[in-house]
């Protein structure tokens, strides 16, 4: 399909750079096909809900992956900024460096704690492999529990492109940037639509009769990237890792079969559980590495509702918010949205989505 179908107009005013507070006092579009859509808020979540239901959040954790520090050696010493993508073992990480032009294969590039109080005070790391996008290979001197420990005390909260372009991250986003299921360390960006979330609701969608079901995707940069391809065939999905264990399919596969509905709570738990589903329709375990890549025409198996944010134009997301409600349904819900102030992205509003009937 042309990329070009999936833009639209989006003022700047509209970008949030600070979260609701508290959480779930964010704004929520209710979009059905076919049907009228509604100005509700996130804590009217357990009225669109039935009992039996299961919501299935992402346990992901944001690791304070934005490396700041200098290459050593061949005369001068550049300033490097890196962004952890994927660890690929105890020591080595892949990356996205800048500028990655003054980067060879065997720099060794010396990261700090920019006056952080740190039982290390530096890491290096060699540079093991570089792609033409600015990707690098860094192998650590540190390994393990160890180099976790590193890079948490010396990173930055990795801000989306579109909030650290118009602020720096602070303290406050170390904490807003988690949401309440965080537990599994390796993502470098928040599953977004669970920031919405507080225990008081959590309770109440428990009240309602419906179970909570944790699966678990380390989201990656890739995240934010537009499609920059003329078509979505000439886009290339970043791999990420995930993992839903053996209990937690056969419990959705249960409710579904006694008529409960499974509710994604964000992109990331909606492409995982969609990459888990075989050939007979049943979720399976899954464990390992997805690029799954959703577009108008994808048959969705797993999933019957979805809530996440507002996403960015011509972006992998958008696409797959389309091909979950449909492409005319989801145009006409961002331009509601976007008349109606609407806080978009990140940090931004939610919408509960149902998926179209074909």
């Amino acid at each position: 399909m042309r990329t070009d179908l999936f833009d639209f107009d989006l003022p700047p005013e509209r970008i949030a750079l600070r979260p609701a507070s508290p959480r779930d006092a964010a704004r929520m579009l209710v979009v059905r096909t076919g049907e009228p859509l509604a100005d509700r808020g996130v804590r009217d979540l357990p009225e669109f809900l039935r009992p039996g239901d299961q919501l299935v959040v992402n346990d992901t954790k944001v690791i304070a992956a934005q490396l700041t520090g200098r290459r050593l050696g061949r005369g001068t010493e550049p300033k490097i900024e890196a962004t952890l993508v994927k660890r690929i073992d105890g020591s080595r990480w892949q990356a996205l460096a800048k500028p990655a032009k003054r980067l060879n294969v065997g720099d060794i590039v010396r990261f700090g704690a920019e006056g952080r109080v740190c039982f290390l005070g530096q890491l290096d790391a060699t540079v093991e492999a570089k792609g033409d996008a600015g990707e690098v290979t860094f192998a650590f001197t540190f390994h393990g529990p160890v180099l976790d420990q590193a890079i948490a005390e010396m990173g930055n909260t990795p801000l989306p492109p579109y909030i650290a372009g118009k602020r720096p991250a602070d303290d406050r986003d170390a904490s807003d940037y988690q949401t309440m299921f965080a537990r599994e360390e390796g993502a470098v960006a928040a599953p977004t639509a669970g920031l919405h979330f507080t225990p008081e609701l959590e309770a109440a969608v428990r009240a309602k009769g419906v179970q909570v079901q944790r699966i678990t995707l380390h989201v990656g940069a890739g995240t934010f990237l537009p499609v920059k391809a003329d078509d979505t065939a000439g886009h290339r999905m970043h791999a990420e890792w995930g993992e839903i264990s053996a209990d937690t399919a056969d419990t959705l596969n249960a409710a579904r079969d006694a008529g409960g509905r499974i509710v994604a709570v964000g992109t990331t738990s909606l492409r995982l559980l969609e990459s888990a589903v075989g050939e007979g329709g049943k979720l399976g375990a899954f464990c390992g590495d997805t690029s799954i890549f959703i577009t108008p025409g994808y048959r969705f198996r797993a999933v019957d509702l979805l809530m996440t944010n507002f996403h960015l134009p011509r972006s992998t997301l958008f696409m797959l918010v389309a091909a979950f409600s449909g492409l005319d349904t989801m145009k006409t819900a961002y331009a509601h949205a976007v008349a109606n102030g609407y806080r978009f992205y990140s940090y931004g509003d939610a919408s509960l989505l149902f998926r179209a009937q074909v």
